[in-house]
């Protein structure tokens, strides 16, 4: 790389830092001096959620576990239930998994360089190095999916993605500046979130607008190129929803392994490519309605029937749960959507 080059990236980190010391995003992570347990936790959350949808979950947890030493003492169900909605639970399972390790193997300190982030559990490249670069300063570049479009628009990058994340994040480094790591990260980050935004991207008020190549080339609006991905399959499955006398639904905990591990479900059937004629788990007497519950996970669709029947004893390896409490149990969305489904037919 040139000297002139580096002059110029160096300029371009000033002019984006300049812009984030005024335009940052207020966000309850964001405290000067906050403590490597607090940024870990936040980018385990915004892992393929969005900012909006994590923010209260972020408060909830903070209030209920303060330190990595609290959440390690926690229940795994209780991380659950408070996961509950916020989705990819496997996330959940690992948080807690993580902060047991750092507290029984690092003394409570979580690792101060990406290697030894990487080796946590539940912690990948991206999530290595926005915790190295936010929580200790260390000059890396953190690559999500806004630093993807931000440097993919101004180094005008062709190539689509996911085929050109290794230039991408060549290129993203080498515009880290030895100082202030942590802030040019989340200055990235913002960047993308507020102004270069997937559609309509508002260059005007970009302060790397004068050097960006796609917008030169009025590419701005079309780049990253991407990869067409395959079309989402759809698959199939009965839910058996299962009420006593004393109005209590029937419940049971999922395996841990695989989707939806440990979380509390209504009873159902495997979720299958093919839609199957109903199979009675029991000798009930049932009956469905014609609505179908649908939800949509990162890699299938489901459709869900929803048939009911009573019983006044737990079967199915299940335990009774009153209607109001279901609110405590760590349902994911799409069991959520099951209950709201038969409550508001009542």
């Amino acid at each position: 790389m040139g000297e002139h080059h580096t002059k110029t990236m160096a300029e371009q980190g000033r002019k984006l830092l300049a812009w984030y010391d005024l335009n940052a995003r207020a966000l309850p992570w964001r405290v000067r001096g906050q403590v490597p347990y607090k940024i870990w936790l936040s980018e385990i959350m915004l892992q393929q959620t969005t900012v909006a949808a994590v923010k209260d979950y972020y408060l909830k947890f903070v209030e209920k576990w303060p330190t990595v030493q609290a959440l390690a003492a926690a229940a795994l169900n209780d991380v659950l239930k408070a996961w509950a909605g916020l989705g990819y639970y496997a996330r959940a399972r690992n948080l807690h998994a993580c902060a047991q390790l750092v507290v029984a193997e690092q003394g409570g300190v979580f690792p101060r360089d990406v290697a030894g982030l990487m080796a946590l559990p539940g912690v990948g490249a991206y999530t290595a190095a926005a915790i190295a670069a936010i929580a200790y300063d260390i000059p890396v570049a953190a690559v999500d999916g806004n630093v993807d479009r931000v440097i993919s628009r101004f180094h005008c990058i062709e190539v689509p993605l996911p085929l050109s994340k290794p230039l991408v994040r060549n290129l993203a480094q080498a515009h880290v500046p030895t100082l202030r790591a942590g802030d040019f990260a989340q200055a990235l980050m913002d960047l993308g979130a507020t102004i270069c935004t997937p559609k309509s991207p508002n260059c005007e008020n970009c302060p790397w607008a004068d050097d960006c190549v796609a917008r030169a080339r009025g590419l701005a609006g079309v780049l990253p190129y991407k990869i067409a991905k395959k079309k989402v399959p759809t698959r199939y499955g009965q839910v058996y929803w299962i009420e006593n006398s004393a109005g209590a639904v029937l419940v049971r905990q999922r395996a841990m392994a695989g989707l939806l591990g440990g979380m509390t479900e209504f009873p159902s059937s495997d979720w299958v490519e093919t839609k199957a004629e109903f199979a009675a788990p029991l000798d009930l007497q049932w009956r469905h309605t014609t609505d179908i519950v649908e939800h949509t996970f990162t890699h299938f669709k489901l459709e869900l029937e929803v048939w009911h029947a009573t019983h006044e004893t737990p079967v199915l390896n299940g335990r009774f749960v009153a209607f109001a409490d279901l609110a405590n149990e760590a349902l994911p969305s799409v069991m959520v959507k099951v209950a709201a489904h038969v409550l508001r037919q009542r």
